[in-house]
């Protein structure tokens, strides 16, 4: 799995950091780091939790 981010439509809300914060992190110049692009598949349900709660439906998952 890996973690794809149209920055395009971020608007780096965080509230994929709050699920995941070990994954994503929105820093003090306000923007959206994804710091593990590849979490590992028991991490799947956190990471699919996270696409659907994206205000902007900015993040995707790959296989």
């Amino acid at each position: 799995m890996r973690i794809v981010v149209d920055y395009d439509l971020c608007e780096s809300n965080a509230t994929c950091m709050d699920l995941a914060p070990d994954v994503f992190e929105v820093r003090d110049d306000d923007f959206l780091y994804v710091l593990n692009e590849t979490p590992s598949d028991d991490r799947r349900e956190v990471m699919e939790d996270a696409v659907r709660r994206c205000p902007k439906q900015a993040i995707a998952l790959k296989d």
